[in-house]
């Protein structure tokens, strides 16, 4: 019988975050119930990929976990496979999240809550300007001096974007805009897809000084559809390279920003000593873009463009009260990213001191992961063989999206946390064959779907890619779901065919933030 696991109280976990002490608050279920209701420093940590996300996302083995769910039992399974990869203080939220609400906990729906919740409040306090999307286009219309600035991802820029604008993601903004808008007089305005990226975006430029006026958009994307007007696609208009000359008063600004937030410096002799996390959890990251981090960048650093980092600070950073290290080559994305974060009641430091040789190492991020358990593999050709002469089952445990992406023929999408549900849809077979995207997770779930069936149990070598390297046929769409595809939440702003009541009920939800921010009494913001 398996040890009684600790439990914490709501009066426990909210004492830690009065106090700033660390804690990492863990809603083990998928992505769409966490979005329904869940605290605001609950950081959405599914049970089915544990195995690969906790060393990235928990640096540190002894730091204080608290793990929730809604009563489905995936909590006291999560909390035993995080005590086997080797964390020493885990616990069990009492009644989880219905326990939480009770106990007079509030409790908020969505993702990326904390980001969202303080930008309202940076709107509430300075007041930061923008415009109607009515507004918007009779400018464009009447061909106005103005430059419409995208500060989201640049995926979701070419999916849609405002007639005319340009990509230049959150942190680029200060360093960038000033080229693009070099006549102080010339109208800027931000925009993304609702409200939190185009408020901080804006406030940013204001807080650095930039001579011109600005704007964001009222509402992004959302406001722009539910006005009647018309979205571009496919746009690829990016941001210019800027001068010497720009960067270094670019970094001027930056550097006086941080500076008001409290931000803190260290030189790069300290990053040894915070890297072996000894009592401690630091989080590094390197806030430039995917391409220049790939080009050069330093050791036990990861890529996180720096507006992405400020909007979904929880996904990459789920210990609260731990300290955030920003790095660049410039002195702008790390002083002004860092600056939000504070804001946001982070202990952030920036790298202060760095020369071109420190960025050394190239090639992408490699996140850390345990020692995959020892699985019978089946490569790409005889696996096509053997579903050829058919008994075989394939089990696809990737994300819901990689699946209706592209899969093999004949198999099925099943989440990894529920293989026992998903086996009654499955037809029995003499092999069962795990795959993901690159079979990182497929190795852990061989115990446990083993215990589950007759048949022999393999893991297709290199996952689904192999398959697809090997010159084999993919299929598309939710052919045979065993799984309800609740991995992912549907955003009410991303996508192109959102209804309009779920828009504006986003809307709605996103202008409430600042009151529940009230009632939770725990996020400890500030705004400079």
């Amino acid at each position: 019988m398996s040890e009684a696991l600790p439990v914490r109280r709501f009066a426990d976990v909210r004492a830690a975050l009065l106090a700033k002490q660390e804690i990492a608050l863990l809603d083990v279920r998928e992505e769409d119930p966490h979005a329904q209701a869940h605290p605001l420093f609950a950081a959405n940590f599914p049970l089915s990929r544990i195995e690969i996300t906790a060393y990235a996302k928990l640096p540190r083995r002894d730091v204080p976990i608290v793990v929730l769910d809604d009563g489905e039992g995936d909590a006291e399974r999560a909390a035993r496979r995080l005590i086997a990869l080797g964390y020493r203080d885990v616990a069990v939220l009492e009644g989880g999240v219905s326990g939480w609400q009770a106990a007079g906990g509030e409790l908020f729906r969505d993702v990326n809550v904390p980001s969202k919740a303080f930008g309202e409040l940076v709107e509430a306090r300075r007041h930061t300007p923008s415009f109607s999307a009515e507004e918007v286009k009779a400018l464009i219309d009447a061909n106005a001096d103005v430059v419409i600035v995208d500060a989201r991802r640049f995926d979701e820029y070419q999916t849609m974007s405002i007639p005319t604008a340009t990509s230049v993601p959150g942190a680029e903004l200060v360093l960038r805009v000033p080229a693009l808008a070099p006549n102080p007089k010339t109208q800027v305005i931000v925009n993304c897809a609702g409200r939190t990226r185009s408020i901080i975006g804006t406030q940013s430029l204001v807080n650095a000084g930039l001579p011109n006026p600005v704007a964001a958009l009222r509402n992004g994307t959302i406001g722009w559809t539910l006005a009647g007007q018309t979205l571009d696609r496919g746009q690829s208009r990016r941001f210019p390279e800027v001068s010497a000359a720009a960067r270094q008063q670019a970094a001027t600004a930056a550097r006086q920003v941080a500076d008001r937030a409290g931000v803190g410096r260290i030189a790069p002799g300290v990053l040894a000593d915070w890297q072996a996390q000894n009592g401690r959890t630091s989080y590094f990251f390197d806030v430039r873009t995917p391409e220049e981090y790939e080009a050069g960048h330093l050791p036990g650093f990861r890529p996180v463009p720096g507006g992405q980092l400020v909007q979904e600070t929880e996904m990459v950073a789920p210990v609260r009260g731990a300290r955030l290290v920003l790095v660049d080559d410039d002195g702008v994305r790390a002083n002004m990213s860092a600056s939000w974060l504070a804001q946001m009641g982070w202990e952030v430091y920036v790298v202060d001191g760095l020369q071109a040789a420190d960025f050394a190492q190239t090639g992408a991020w490699q996140p850390p992961l345990p020692a995959p358990p020892a699985v019978h593999e089946i490569a790409a050709p005889e696996l096509a063989a053997r579903l050829e002469a058919g008994n075989v089952a394939v089990i696809d445990i990737t994300t819901s999206a990689n699946y209706l992406r592209g899969h093999i023929p004949g198999a099925w999408y099943a989440r990894r946390d529920a293989l026992a549900e998903a086996l009654t849809a499955i037809p029995a077979a003499g092999l069962y064959v795990l795959t993901c995207a690159t079979s990182l997770l497929a190795p852990f779930a061989v115990a446990e779907l083993s215990g589950l069936v007759e048949g022999e149990v393999r893991v297709l070598s290199h996952g689904t890619q192999a398959w697809k390297k090997a010159g084999l046929p993919l299929e598309s769409g939710a052919t045979r779901l065993a799984s309800a595809p609740i991995d992912r939440y549907r955003r009410p702003y991303e996508g192109t065919d959102n209804p309009r009541e779920a828009m504006q009920g986003y809307l709605d939800w996103e202008f409430g933030l600042v009151e529940q921010l009230g009632r939770d009494g725990t996020h400890g913001f500030f705004v400079i």
